[in-house]
C-alpha cells in the first residue's frame, strides 16, 4: 500500500442523534471542499466521503493511525461546531482489517438502518466516483471501494437479504401507514428528484398511491423522473399549491435548509383536508421543527425511524456475513501480497542491474567473444540469477500474506538496500495476482 494503511472514521444513527448528523452531513457543493480539506491533512494520503441519510463516514489511506485520527477528528469537529473531545464518544473507528470488514458490510447492506437495503450500493458508488473525480482516491481506496462494490453485488445476488424489497423509504412508509392507514388511492407528492426521490416514487407507486406528483428546484430533472414513474412534475414555485392537493408527502432533497416549515404545511391544511402524512428522509432534515406538532400531521423522520426498526439476524443475514468474512480474508491476502510487490520488483531490478554491469565488463575484457557467445553467456547468467531469486521471492510473497508478514519485505529492503519507487508498481510485475 506504499506505506498507507486503511482507516474509517464514521458517525451514524447508532452512535449519534440526528442534530449532530445534520451538522456533519455533506451536500453536493460541500463535498469537493471537504475532500480537499481532508486530503491536505499531514497524515492523510487518500480519502472518500460517504454521506447518507443516516451516516457520515470517512474512508482514508493514512500514514499513521493516531496522527490521521487526530487530523480527521479535527476536521469533523470544526465542521460540527464542537470539540474533538466531545465528538470522540459519538464516532466509531475501524483500522486495517476492521476497516476492510466495515466497508464490505456497508456495501452489503449489513450495517444499514434497514438491513439488506440496496440503495447503499449506489450511494457508495457515488461517493467513490466523486473522490475519483476530484483526485482524492488513489490506489488503496480504488482497490477497497471497487472490491466493496463487488462484494455488495455478490451478497445481493447470492442471498435473499433484500427479498422484501425493503429500503428506508418502504420502512418509513410502513411506519406511517401504521398510524394513518394505507396510502392506496391517496395522492402523494415527492420533493426531490435525486436517487432517494426516485426510490420514493417507485415505492409509492407499488403501494398504490395515486395520483403521484414530484417537484424539484430543477424542473427538468423532475420532468424526467415523472416520466419514468408515471407521475406529474409540478414547478417548485407552486409547492404551496401542490401541498394542498395531496395526503402524503415524501421529502428527500439535498437542501442545507428545511424546505417545509410549520407555516407552509399549516396553510396547506387550512382547507378541506385535515390530515397529512409527511416522510422526511433527508439529512440535514427537510422538515423544520414544529411541523410534527401541527394538528393532523403525522411526521416520520430518520430520528423516529432509527428507534423503531429491528435488525434481527436471520439465515440470509448469516449467509451474507459469511460471504463478507470470506471476501475480507481474500482481500487481505491480496493486500499483503501487494505490499511486498514493490520490494520484489526492486530486488529483481537490482539483480538485473548487477547482471548487466558484469556482462558489460565481460565484453570489455574479452573482445574476442562473438555475439553468439555473449548472448549465450547473458542467457546463462540471467537464468542463474532468476533461479536463485525464485524461491526467496515466492516465499516472501507467501509469508507476506500472513499476519505480520510486512516484516519480511522490510527485511529484504534492509538487506539489499533497496530503494522503492514512489510511483505505484503493478503487482502483476512482481508475480502478484488479484483475488
Amino acid at each position: 500500500m506504499n506505506g498507507s494503511n486503511l482507516l474509517v472514521v464514521g458517525i451514524s444513527h447508532r452512535t449519534a442523534g440526528v442534530p449532530l448528523l445534520e451538522r456533519l452531513a455533506v451536500t453536493g457543493e460541500q463535498l469537493p471542499i471537504l475532500l480537499r480539506e481532508l486530503v491536505a491533512q499531514p497524515y492523510v494520503d487518500e480519502v472518500v466521503v460517504l454521506s447518507t441519510c443516516n451516516r457520515v463516514e470517512i474512508y482514508a489511506a493514512v500514514t499513521a493511525f493516531h496522527g490521521a485520527l487526530a487530523d480527521i477528528g479535527g476536521v469533523l469537529a470544526a465542521r460540527s461546531g464542537t470539540t474533538v473531545g466531545d465528538l470522540a464518544s459519538q464516532l466509531y473507528v475501524h483500522y486495517e482489517v476492521d476497516a476492510v470488514r466495515h466497508a464490505f458490510r456497508v456495501a452489503a447492506g449489513l450495517d444499514s438502518m434497514v438491513v439488506g437495503e440496496a440503495q447503499i450500493l449506489g450511494q457508495l458508488r457515488d461517493a467513490y466516483g466523486a473522490a475519483a473525480e476530484h483526485g482524492t482516491a488513489g490506489r488503496v481506496l480504488h482497490e477497497l471501494l471497487q472490491q466493496a462494490l463487488r462484494v455488495g453485488k455478490r451478497v445481493h445476488a447470492e442471498t435473499e437479504i433484500d427479498r422484501a424489497g425493503q429500503s428506508v423509504v418502504s420502512a418509513a412508509l410502513a411506519y406511517g401507514q401504521g398510524a394513518t392507514g394505507p396510502v392506496e388511492g391517496r395522492p402523494a407528492l415527492v420533493i426531490g428528484a435525486g436517487a432517494m426521490g426516485a426510490l420514493s416514487l417507485a415505492t409509492l407507486r407499488r403501494s398504490g398511491a395515486h395520483p403521484l406528483y414530484v417537484t424539484n428546484r430543477s424542473h427538468e430533472r423532475a420532468e424526467r423522473l415523472a416520466e419514468l414513474h408515471g407521475a406529474v412534475a409540478v414547478p417548485y414555485a407552486t409547492l404551496p399549491t401542490a401541498l394542498e392537493q395531496v395526503d402524503v408527502v415524501v421529502s428527500a432533497t439535498a437542501s442545507p435548509e428545511p424546505v417545509l416549515d410549520a407555516a407552509l404545511v399549516g396553510a396547506a391544511l387550512s382547507g378541506s383536508r385535515d390530515s397529512l402524512l409527511v416522510l422526511d428522509l433527508a439529512l440535514p432534515r427537510d422538515v423544520a421543527p414544529g411541523v410534527g406538532d401541527l394538528p393532523g400531521v403525522t411526521l416520520v423522520d430518520i430520528e423516529l425511524l432509527s428507534t423503531s426498526l429491528s435488525t434481527t439476524a436471520d439465515a440470509e443475514q448469516r449467509a451474507a456475513e459469511d460471504i463478507v468474512a470470506g471476501e475480507v480474508e481474500a482481500f487481505l491476502t491480496w493486500l499483503r501480497g501487494a505490499d511486498v510487490a514493490p520490494t520484489v520488483a526492486a530486488l529483481r531490478a537490482r539483480a538485473d542491474e548487477v547482471v548487466e554491469a558484469e556482462l558489460g565488463r565481460l565484453a570489455q575484457r574479452c573482445p574476442e567473444l562473438t555475439d553468439g557467445h555473449r548472448a549465450e553467456v547473458a542467457h546463462s547468467v540471467h537464468r542463474i540469477v532468476q533461479r536463485l531469486l525464485h524461491q526467496p521471492t515466492v516465499r516472501v510473497r507467501q509469508l507476506a500474506a500472513e499476519p505480520g508478514g510486512e516484516a519480511y519485505a522490510q527485511a529484504l529492503r534492509e538487506l539489499f538496500d533497496l530503494q522503492i519507487p514512489t510511483a505505484d508498481i503493478d503487482p502483476a510485475a512482481a508475480g502478484e495476482v488479484h483475488p
